[in-house]
């Protein structure tokens, strides 16, 4: 990419549907405005910021680990930082994602359908996944995939 060159990010977003099924779409970020980061810096590419409060914390999935179906508590960016771990939504698509791959969490509002609500998620491989999970504090949308450009 030359460096004048507007990056393009892509990510996976979870997201749930008018009649409460989750499912995942492949979207990119796009918007972007060369700006320094502060006063006397170089000039870097800068995507869209949320101004609104977040927690940001780190966990750890064990190898063979796989969880309940559920939802995500808040609307979350999950960036893998080590090892492989897999999303599925009630639509049956199933993901797999490692370092570098992004993915924005944000099913909430499911209607629970054949006993699964949400999403399915575990590990994939023999090592361990470690997650950093980005909260916020926002409310999620709904019917709206790829809301990040």
């Amino acid at each position: 990419m030359n460096e004048n060159d507007k990056p393009t990010v892509p990510y996976w977003h979870l997201w749930t549907d008018a009649e409460g099924v989750s499912h995942q779409s492949r979207c990119a970020m796009t918007t972007f405005e060369r700006a320094a980061i502060q006063p006397g810096t170089a000039s870097q590419w800068i995507g869209s910021r949320l101004h609104e409060g977040m927690t940001v914390f780190v966990t750890v999935l064990p190898v063979g680990w796989t969880g309940d179906w559920h939802e995500n508590p808040k609307p979350q960016w999950i960036v893998p930082l080590t090892g492989r771990w897999f999303v599925e939504s009630m639509d049956g698509q199933r993901v797999e994602m490692g370092p570098g791959e992004i993915s924005f969490g944000e099913d909430m509002q499911t209607r629970q359908t054949n006993g699964k609500r949400g999403h399915l998620s575990g590990t994939v491989g023999a090592e361990p996944a470690v997650l950093m999970l980005v909260q916020l504090d926002a409310k999620p949308t709904l019917a709206c995939p790829c809301r990040f450009r």
